[in-house]
């Protein structure tokens, strides 16, 4: 079952941790995938004029995202 949380900037001076450690880009472009040390998966919407702006926050790993991956059609 895939859980998420949609990402939103809630800190004061100090980001939460999300140490990247993996990126893959979608084939369209517009999605940037990046795992983190923490163990989670963020997407991010990358517009055409290369603004990035968070999407959503994917949770359940126990450990550290070390690679990425997409699935074949």
């Amino acid at each position: 079952m895939k859980t998420s949380v949609l990402a939103v900037a809630v800190w004061g001076k100090t980001a939460p941790s999300h140490s990247i450690t993996a990126v893959m880009i979608t084939d369209d472009q517009q999605t940037i995938v990046t795992g983190s040390q923490e163990g989670q998966i963020c997407l991010w919407d990358l517009s055409s004029d290369l603004k990035i702006s968070s999407k959503e926050i994917l949770f359940g790993h126990t450990a550290s995202v070390t690679c990425l991956a997409k699935a074949r059609e």
